[in-house]
């Protein structure tokens, strides 16, 4: 996976969330992880880079590939990528096996025997076999996640984007969830991760994006960022995090 952005910018309303943004991957990343503090603007980034959002200017190039400005050229690379955000948005009137179909069905074409087969074969994988026929609310917030997951993976997606995936979420829940991104990941999935959850970054992302204000303070290997970050920015975000661990 190569991603890439030029001079990209993105405002709501006043706030300039993406400031002239721009960096570039190595060609073989796998998984990315985008850090930085709150506000810095991972989360935007994330969703312009799978499509979700348009930027104002610049450009984002995606395995070689630029990304389209007109909205109706965005929406097909976004059916492309699958996301999973932090409240999961399940639909709450469905069970977890119908919150997985109906988009396979309405949105991706595929007939309600596939997309039924694909959603057990998912729900399975990610453990969940025993818990289809439930509605969100009668899942744990672990499962609820894990649900979101294989609804994100249905459609085999070119890209995961994960924002925050475990940010509410206990400690044994967010063991469940890391658990299946780390298979994921070691599966060969191209995965985007936006998180706070450093330890976990250090173990599964091979390229690291820190970003601050809405730029870019540092874009390179996880290992050269984790053990000698260049940024001053970078090196006291670390240094404040390892403090109380």
């Amino acid at each position: 996976m190569k991603l890439e952005t030029r001079q990209v910018t993105k405002r709501y309303g006043d706030f300039l969330a993406l400031d002239g943004t721009s960096f570039q991957t190595g060609k073989d990343a796998r998984v990315v992880a985008l850090l930085g503090p709150s506000g810095g603007g991972k989360s935007t980034l994330l969703r312009v880079l799978g499509g979700l959002l348009l930027p104002e200017s610049g450009e984002v190039v995606v395995n070689d590939q630029p990304l389209p400005h007109e909205p109706d050229e965005a929406l097909k690379t976004l059916r492309k990528n699958g996301f999973v955000f932090q409240g999961y948005n399940l639909f709450p009137h469905l069970s977890a096996l119908q919150n997985i179909v109906l988009p396979l069905c309405a949105v991706h074409g595929f007939s309600e025997s596939e997309a039924k087969e694909r959603a057990l074969e998912l729900l399975t994988r990610l453990g969940l076999e025993e818990h289809f026929h439930k509605r969100p609310a009668e899942l744990s917030g672990g499962q609820q996640q894990r649900a979101a997951i294989a609804r994100a993976l249905a459609p085999k997606p070119d890209l995961l984007l994960l924002d925050e995936p475990t940010s509410a979420l206990d400690p044994v829940m967010t063991g469940e969830v890391l658990d299946v991104i780390r298979e994921l990941a070691e599966g060969g999935q191209q995965i985007v991760l936006a998180t706070h959850e450093i330890s976990f970054a250090r173990k599964v992302a091979d390229w690291v994006v820190f970003l601050a204000k809405g730029r870019v303070e540092e874009s390179c290997a996880a290992e050269q960022f984790f053990e000698q970050p260049t940024s001053a920015l970078a090196r006291e975000y670390l240094d404040g995090l390892s403090r109380y661990r």
